[in-house]
């Protein structure tokens, strides 16, 4: 059993930057698995809501699962997602679970992304083995739990059974933060999370986790339709967000829709600010650049859980180094994957750069601020 260092905001396993800076290219060292299309809650924002299903079959064999795995020697981490994936007993016992003991027997950091909404005793037996358990929180009160939660589910749901669960899901992150369990709780910045950006982050602390996330709202499936801040609000949001902190919690920005190649003073001066600020970190978009989702009933593999398009491969006929590799040379992946050292970028999301960025040829700017390490 290979020792693990802790997670921290110098060390976050998650991020392309290193490998990209350190060996000049991109390697496939994390795989995501799509491991149930359950799910109790049907948020308004949820990515990946048309997909999800009231019934499942059985998943693909897990020993071929960790043949796959077994073909990536540079494997660093693994993350689970759905759906739901504790809803789905069956998956748990005989996909998440050995999957879970098998990254640890080979020191691979795992996450899985959960509502924390079942039972405590749902995940007692094995949580220790996860190393970041993620929550999304985008929420003031219950209310905004009922509005947000089930905003897609096709009958109505009492006002008290969406007050349980967003009680249950907040005592879970209470007691697995004081078991010394990770938790990280991820928001995106909508035009409503805006406004409360600085409440919704001391709940988040108050609940005793060790971050906070915040990415873009991503238009995608149930999102669609939902409308997107401006750049010029998704900033006030981050300087209303750094005013108001908690100085203990770190404040993680994924998919970060702001670039060292604009031509704009006030993003120069945001992206100076996120490198200086102490337990703030800009994640590098991992989708593509360092890892591939898998789904684990199918086979296929994307490069995003909520990609749209074809897959491109399947584990039962292809290796996942394999994939990676022709992903690499597709022109979608060289338009995006721009790279300057100067300036601690790897590039665009794609999502966040058709939002934000139709016109863009990210390949033909450069870089005009310097990020002092």
């Amino acid at each position: 059993m290979k020792h693990k260092q802790p997670i921290t905001p110098e060390r976050d396993p998650w991020d392309v930057w290193q490998t990209r800076l350190t060996k000049g290219q991109y390697e496939l060292t994390s795989v995501e698995f799509t491991i149930t299309n359950l799910c109790n809650l049907r948020c308004e924002h949820c990515a990946v809501g048309e997909q999800l299903v009231e019934k499942e079959g059985l998943p693909l064999s897990v020993d071929l699962l960790m043949q796959r795995l077994d073909e990536i020697p540079q494997l660093t981490t693994m993350s689970f997602t759905g759906g739901e994936p504790i809803l789905n007993q069956t998956v748990v016992k005989q996909t998440l679970q050995p999957l879970l003991k098998y990254a640890k027997e080979r020191g691979i950091y795992t996450q899985l992304n959960t509502n924390l909404t079942l039972p405590l005793s749902r995940y007692e037996d094995w949580i220790e083995d996860v190393d970041v358990v993620h929550i999304s929180y985008n929420y003031r009160n219950v209310e905004d739990f009922h509005r947000i939660a089930f905003h897609h589910m096709k009958r109505d749901v009492p006002l008290q059974t969406a007050e349980k669960l967003f009680e249950q899901m907040k005592e879970n992150a209470r007691v697995l933060a004081k078991q010394g369990i990770f938790v990280s709780a991820e928001s995106f910045l909508s035009p409503f999370t805006a406004q409360y950006i600085q409440t919704i982050h001391q709940q988040i602390a108050d609940l005793g986790c060790k971050r906070h996330e915040v990415h873009p709202l991503y238009p995608s499936d149930f999102a669609k339709e939902m409308k997107l801040l401006r750049l010029s609000e998704y900033r006030q949001a981050i300087y209303s967000l750094l005013a108001h902190r908690h100085p203990d919690v770190w404040i993680l920005f994924g998919t970060l829709p702001f670039f060292p190649c604009s031509e704009e003073k006030e993003d120069h001066d945001l992206l100076l600010r996120l490198h200086q600020e102490p337990l703030v970190t800009i994640r590098q978009d991992p989708d593509g650049r360092n890892r591939l989702n898998i789904n684990a009933f199918t086979g296929d593999v994307f490069v995003t859980d909520f990609a749209d398009g074809s897959p491109l491969g399947n584990i039962q006929k292809d290796r996942l180094v394999d994939i990676f590799a022709r992903w690499l040379q597709t022109n979608t992946a060289k338009q995006y994957h721009c790279f300057c050292p100067q300036a601690h970028c790897t590039g665009p999301n794609l999502i966040v750069a058709k939002t934000y960025y139709p016109d863009w040829d990210f390949t033909k700017r450069k870089a005009t601020i310097a990020i002092e390490e």
